[in-house]
């Protein structure tokens, strides 16, 4: 009885990893497949950079960009604290492009993150420019 358990569970196995191949081959073969993925990955690229810019204060009202820079700052600090470099680089370099003194505040970068993340945050702040 185990035995024609096994055989009914790896036969169902393979009809689902035939169905799985025959969807992904029939799917890849529509002509506006990759159309339709690189406009979502545009919209997605385009709301990322949306929010960004909706989160930035207005740049006349002091307290707010007092507010911002510390919340990006702490943002930044906790992203590093848990291993992810990427979204660390992303609040810090959102600092640094709206500081009033960037230069000083990269030079107390450099003496408190790790020499890797900050040159991700210097290449980061490259491209942005």
């Amino acid at each position: 009885m185990r035995r024609i358990g096994a055989i009914a569970a790896g036969i169902c196995g393979l009809l689902f990893l035939a169905y799985c191949i025959y969807f992904d081959r029939k799917l890849r073969n529509v002509p506006s497949f990759k159309e339709r993925l690189q406009q979502r990955k545009r919209k997605q690229e385009e709301a990322t950079v949306d929010n960004r810019v909706s989160n930035l204060p207005n740049q006349k009202d002091t307290e707010a960009m007092q507010a911002f820079f510390l919340d990006e700052i702490q943002l930044g600090e906790e992203a590093l604290s848990q291993g992810d470099y990427d979204v660390a680089v992303n609040h810090l370099s959102n600092t640094t492009a709206n500081c009033g003194q960037p230069q000083q505040l990269l030079q107390v970068l450099q003496l408190t993150i790790p020499p890797p993340i900050f040159q991700m945050l210097l290449v980061k702040l490259a491209t942005a420019i």
